[in-house]
């Protein structure tokens, strides 16, 4: 594998290396498929069209999850940027992970729920690589000078996505002026992603309330 992609630098970032685990598979799912959006947008071939991506430029990028994505955006131009982040991110997060393990960057470990459910837990080769992401886009809150592009793009997309382990919420409200800076720089598949996982924690709610009330009566 080339040098990593930005989706496969946002997949590291939510591992926790400690558990070997990867907490919340939905919500890692569509950071994985917004950080690919966001990497076509930085590397100029992809561009916000009236709210759609639109895709401007030619040939490929090396990575295979960002050309799938890029010949996905091609075949269906009409889609908005907040569809483009709910659809297929279930099969981006298996497509990014199958080619990692390919590279050997992750090991994939598979136990059983109940003994009976199949759950994957990813094993990162290389801890301090995930480690440095981390001081990464710790180090992208804390300066008031402007990071590159891709940092300030993962450190928004991680701050969107709402996983304690990567930002915690405390985090996420002290450095609220400061991430507002690295969303405008990071572009607009950030506030496409927070609308996502906002309504899917808004889905979870309803689903507990409605099972909750089923309980009571």
């Amino acid at each position: 594998m080339n040098e990593l992609s930005l989706p496969a630098r946002a997949y590291l970032l939510a591992c926790d290396t400690r558990r070997d685990r990867l907490p919340d598979r939905e919500h890692v799912a569509l950071l994985v498929r917004a950080a690919a959006l966001t990497d076509l947008v930085l590397r100029g071939l992809v561009t916000d069209d009236g709210g759609r991506p639109a895709v401007t430029g030619d040939g490929g990028t090396g990575h295979l999850v960002l050309d799938d994505l890029l010949a996905e955006l091609t075949a269906d131009p009409h889609r908005k940027w907040r569809a483009w982040v709910r659809r297929g991110a279930r099969g981006t997060l298996q497509s990014l992970e199958a080619q990692l393990a390919a590279a050997g960057t992750i090991e994939l470990r598979t136990s059983r729920v109940l003994g009976l459910f199949p759950r994957r837990h990813p094993v990162v080769r290389d801890a301090a690589t995930a480690a440095a992401l981390h001081d990464e886009v710790a180090s992208a809150l804390r300066t008031e000078a402007r990071v590159p592009a891709d940092v300030a793009a993962l450190t928004a997309l991680a701050a969107a996505v709402e996983l304690g382990t990567v930002l915690p919420g405390r985090e996420r409200r002290r450095h609220r002026e400061r991430l507002a800076q690295l969303e405008e720089q990071a572009g607009v598949t950030v506030p496409a992603l927070r609308k996502v996982v906002r309504e899917f924690r808004a889905a979870r709610a309803a689903v507990v309330a409605s099972s909750s009330g089923s309980a009571g009566a």
